[in-house]
């Protein structure tokens, strides 16, 4: 079962205290699965299907809850490549289900609304419960281990619209991008998705993600920490390995003995300790000289080998 199901299957079993917010999370539901028909004498019916079971028996009992209404549900086969199985919410066209329509504010008196009546989103409630059946009709969410993204499509740019003010009004950072025939507002950070799923009601689902969270996100620091120390110990081999060369050539070109004592002095060390690090120079010096200290005289010994390096380079063949 994808992280997406588990997610639906615990959101179908939230069962809302209060009498306005079933009809806000239907109204969300119908509007992301659902599509209306036209039978006898002009009535509508409603087509609303899904992919999961919970969902669709959800969006059922909703329906059942506060319309008498005849219903069907039929269940096909998918033909693509994973043959999931797709249920059908079948709602005989009738004057009843018009009504059901007006009061979920998909109808309104000049026909569809593309945008939710104002009574649906007044609550912090109902906005709660109206994300929760938009994400039921059609969102999906990746399993914490992968990419974080969590999204909700829809083929109503104005619907789409609201979805992204409901979730602003909550202080989530989402965003929309088109895709084929449809809109998808989407949100791409842990912390938000996180806020998302609290908001909506899916806390197993919330403890979930944050365990796997936790440990994806200690996992790459110590990766990250790891690299440094990888980088820094590359940096201090390759700074040693120079410092040797150079003092081997004004060994080979001056002599060590007629260095400054100072700089005979951090010459040896360096020769007597080829991989060692500033710190353990410093060590070796028992603290005499600090790291800058060590560091001054050996950048000097450089300086001192690239000099007698182009000096050489000018002399007569």
């Amino acid at each position: 079962m994808s992280f997406s199901a588990e997610v639906k299957n615990e959101l179908a079993r939230i069962a809302d205290e209060s009498a306005c917010c079933p009809l806000a999370e239907l109204s969300a539901l119908m509007r992301m699965g659902g599509t209306m028909l036209i039978g006898g004498n002009s009535n509508l019916g409603i087509n609303f299907t899904t992919d999961n079971a919970a969902v669709a028996r959800k969006a059922l009992t909703l329906i059942k809850r506060h319309y008498s209404l005849k219903t069907e549900v039929v269940v096909t086969r998918g033909r693509r490549l994973k043959k999931n199985n797709y249920y059908m919410l079948k709602i005989v066209p009738t004057p009843v289900v018009t009504e059901l329509l007006s009061s979920l504010g998909i109808l309104s008196g000049t026909g569809f609304a593309a945008k939710p009546a104002g009574g649906f989103l007044r609550r912090t409630c109902c906005r709660r419960a109206f994300l929760r059946g938009a994400f039921l009709g059609g969102g999906s969410v990746n399993k914490p281990e992968g990419d974080y993204h969590l999204e909700m499509v829809t083929s109503n740019l104005e619907f789409a619209k609201t979805l992204m003010r409901l979730m602003k009004s909550f202080k989530l950072a989402a965003k929309m991008t088109d895709r084929k025939q449809g809109y998808v507002v989407y949100l791409k950070e842990g912390d938000a998705i996180t806020a998302f799923l609290r908001i909506i009601g899916a806390h197993n689902a919330l403890m979930a993600f944050e365990n796997v969270r936790v440990i994806k996100d200690m996992r790459n620091q110590v990766n990250r920490l790891v690299n440094c120390e990888t980088a820094n110990l590359q940096k201090t081999v390759n700074a040693a390995v120079r410092q040797v060369e150079k003092i081997e050539l004004i060994a080979a070109k001056l002599g060590l003995h007629n260095l400054p004592q100072p700089l005979k002095e951090a010459a040896e060390l360096r020769l007597a300790h080829p991989q060692a690090t500033l710190q353990e120079l410093v060590d070796a010096l028992d603290g005499r000289v600090g790291k800058s200290g060590i560091n001054h005289r050996l950048r000097k010994l450089e300086r001192l080998a690239a000099k007698l390096e182009e000096e050489g380079s000018h002399a007569p063949v």
